[in-house]
Order: structure tokens, then C-alpha cells, then sequence
């Protein structure tokens, strides 16, 4: 396992290294046509069932004769836009008959006279090939920081079980039939779920964008945005992309987290491991000038946990850990991106099992590497910002969830303002 495991991050540092030389070889035709930067971000997952904990969502029946409008909060502004979409999981080609993007007036509605429509290589709709992604063609529609939009999508053949994003903190709508422009969306847009479908990706180019770069933050359910309110805009990502805003730097933010994520397994509910999703998560957007990771608690508490969605559960050490860590760090410097090492937030205090005093080793002793050997270009100290300064094993009393672990608003308000933004 470990044999196999070396040759895939292996690959992932040459390929990474292969896309810089091609990139390097490009640049003189870079200023040909826009520089986009991502302004919004999912990290896309293989269809699962719904669950209790994580409420109902419609990836394994996909979509047919239907619109699904999705609400985004772009972090960056500009004057055109693009949206990315992706069949990564699916098993067909999806054809996509027609899609909009307009500013979301709540919920379902969207301004009227804003919706735009989308083409595709100049077309109203697109195939995507299993295992693909496309991006629509550049549109013109003025965008400011920290504004939100509407993406609606209408399928008109059946689509098939649909690579989604399971958990987020926003509401998605589906209508039965062509609903794209409609402004008032609560007559055709009547059922919603809290996860968004195929939309990878939003892209702003544009003298309100100049070439600025994109922080992509890369990890587990700390980046994913666990123990936020619906509708609140208050994951730790939403948090940087107000401090960036605020500061007038021209950065966009992308949120790669999936809750549940580990760095060196698989699981059949909470993603690819890191190291073989970086790739795409990361590496392959657009102008990506720094990735911020936070992993590895996942992989401490597996085993503790008991959670048959997570799949094969090993106990892991430290060094493994940190290895994985090594390999992410050299495949980001291999594209010239920045790497910012997260610590892994306190465990002790979470109201399930995931705290052992062996695993709390091990996450001291990833800790201590972070902050210490230099590996990584700056630290974001996860585990200070929220950790009780008078036990620091717990988080601090008032930062976290009533689950114990994961950073409520204040808490993501903390490790947002830990973040050198210089460093990114």
C-alpha cells in the first residue's frame, strides 16, 4: 500500500511539473485573451445518498426534463464571467441543453433583466464526456465582491447520477422543465436541497480583476464550512474573502474542502483522497497564486469514529501524515503556487468519537512539523486561533459548534484573521 501510494504522489509532482513547463511555454499568448481568476469554488464529489446528518440530495437520480438553479457568492469582482462544469463521476456524456447566470435577488429569484445566457465553444448547450469538465464562454456581466449569483442549468435529456458538492451552506432549486430566465423562481423552483450539482467553478475576468491570482483552500470540513448556518455566509473561506475584499486586494477565494476529506484514503461518501484530487482541485485552475491545506484530523479520528461513509479506516502515524504533506507542498512549488500549512484544529472537545489520546499525539506531532521545519511557505495557525489558552488539547470556549469541534462564526472569524494575507 505504501509502494502504491509513493508511485501516485509520484505522478501527481510529474504531472504537476509537466503543466508548469507547458504554462511557462504558453505565456506569450497568455495576453491574447482574458486572465480568469476563480471568484467561486466546489470541490466535486461521486454521487451518494442523502442521510439524516446531511439531509436529502438528488445525486444518484440526476436530472431529466428539469432547471436546477444554484446560488454562489463570488469572492472577487469583474466585467466578464465563466462558469466550469464537470462530469468527473459520471458514467455517459451529459449534455447540458442550456444554462444561465443572472444576480440572485434570494432564493430562487433572480434580478429582473440580469439573467444572461451562457454558450459553450458558441453554442447554447454542451456534452461533457465522462470523467470531463468544460468552461462556458466568456459573458459580459458586471460583478463586485461578495456579491451573489444565480447559475441555472436545464437538462433536457436525462442526465444520470450527477458529480455533485454533498455538503454546502446555500440552497439549490430545481423546477420541472425550461425554467431559465424566470425572475420570480418561487412559482417553478419548488423543491431545494442544500448541495450544488456539476458547477465546479466561477470565473471573473476584466479590469476589476487584473491578474491578481486565485487562493484556493484545500482540505476537509475546516475548509468545507461544517458547523456554519445555512445561508450565512460564515465558513472560514467566506470570512478570508471579506478580509481580502475589505483590504481592496484583488484576490479571488475557492473553496476545495469536502467534509470528511483525508489526505491518504479514500472514502466512498467524503471524497478522493487529497493527495490524488489535488490535481484537479488545485493544480488545474486557473491562476492559482496560493493553496491553503488543512488535513489530516480526518485520518487521526478514522479509526475512532466507526463511520461505515468513511470506508477502510487504518490507524495512521505522523509520518505518514507529514509525508503526504511533503508531496502536496512539492506538486504546489512545482506550478509556482504558494503553499500555507493549516494546523490541525483541536480535537478533544468533539461531542463523537474522534479524540484518542494516541491520535492526539499524532496531531501534535503533525502540528509541530508544520510550524517548525519550513517546508511549507507561511503557517495558518488553526490550532492556536481556536484552542482554550488555559488547556490547549480544547477549542476555546464560544469558537466552536455545539458538535465540539468544527469553528462556529466567531471561530471562523478567528482563523480568518490568522491568515497573513502578504503570505498568500
Amino acid at each position: 500500500m505504501l509502494a502504491a501510494t509513493a508511485a501516485a504522489l509520484a505522478t501527481l509532482v510529474v504531472a504537476a511539473a509537466a503543466v508548469a513547463q507547458q504554462d511557462a511555454g504558453q505565456k506569450p499568448h497568455a495576453a491574447e485573451g482574458p486572465v480568469w481568476t476563480g471568484a467561486w469554488g466546489a470541490a466535486v464529489q461521486r454521487p451518494v445518498e442523502g442521510s439524516e446528518d446531511w439531509g436529502p440530495n438528488w445525486s444518484r437520480q440526476g436530472f431529466a426534463d428539469q432547471s436546477v438553479r444554484q446560488v454562489v457568492r463570488v469572492a472577487t469582482g469583474g466585467s466578464t464571467l465563466r462558469i466550469r462544469l464537470s462530469n468527473a463521476y459520471g458514467t455517459k456524456p451529459l449534455r447540458i441543453t442550456a444554462a444561465t447566470v443572472g444576480r440572485s435577488a434570494g432564493e430562487a429569484q433572480v434580478w429582473p433583466g440580469t439573467a444572461r445566457k451562457l454558450t459553450f465553444n458558441g453554442a447554447q448547450g454542451a456534452t461533457i464526456a465522462p470523467g470531463g469538465d468544460i468552461a462556458s464562454d466568456a459573458r459580459a456581466l458586471s460583478t463586485s465582491p461578495l456579491e451573489k449569483l444565480t447559475v441555472t442549468l436545464y437538462f433536457a435529456d436525462r442526465t444520470g447520477p450527477a458529480t455533485f458538492h454533498r455538503f454546502t451552506t446555500a440552497t439549490s432549486y430545481r423546477a420541472s422543465g425550461r425554467h431559465l430566465t424566470d425572475a420570480d423562481g418561487g412559482d417553478a423552483f419548488t423543491a431545494s436541497t442544500g448541495a450544488w450539482y456539476f458547477l465546479s467553478g466561477v470565473e471573473v475576468s476584466g479590469k476589476a480583476s487584473p491578474r491578481r491570482g486565485t487562493v484556493v483552500a484545500f482540505g476537509d470540513s475546516l475548509m468545507d464550512g461544517t458547523g456554519a448556518p445555512p445561508g450565512t455566509d460564515t465558513r472560514f473561506t467566506d470570512k478570508l474573502a471579506e478580509r481580502i475584499a475589505a483590504d481592496r486586494r484583488p484576490l479571488g477565494v475557492v473553496n476545495a474542502g469536502i467534509s470528511g476529506n483525508r489526505i491518504l484514503n479514500d472514502s466512498p461518501c467524503y471524497g478522493d483522497k487529497a493527495t490524488d484530487r489535488f490535481r484537479r482541485d488545485v493544480l488545474d485552475r486557473d491562476d492559482v497564486r496560493s493553496v491553503i491545506i488543512h488535513l489530516g484530523g480526518n485520518d487521526i479520528g478514522a479509526a475512532k469514529m466507526g463511520d461505515p461513509c468513511m470506508g477502510s479506516a487504518p490507524q495512521v502515524s505522523a509520518d505518514q501524515i507529514i509525508n503526504a504533506h511533503k508531496e502536496l507542498i512539492r506538486a504546489a512549488h512545482a506550478r509556482g503556487i504558494k503553499a500555507v500549512g493549516a494546523t490541525i484544529l483541536p480535537m478533544k472537545g468533539a461531542r463523537f468519537p474522534v479524540y484518542s489520546r494516541q491520535g492526539e499525539k499524532t496531531r501534535a506531532a503533525v502540528n509541530h512539523w508544520i510550524r517548525t521545519s519550513g517546508a511549507y511557505d507561511s503557517v495558518l495557525d488553526v490550532d492556536r486561533a481556536l484552542a482554550n489558552p488555559t488547556a490547549p488539547a480544547l477549542p476555546r470556549p464560544g469558537y466552536v459548534h455545539p458538535d465540539g469541534l468544527h469553528p462556529n462564526e466567531a471561530g471562523s472569524h478567528a482563523i480568518a484573521s490568522a491568515v497573513n494575507l502578504d503570505a498568500l
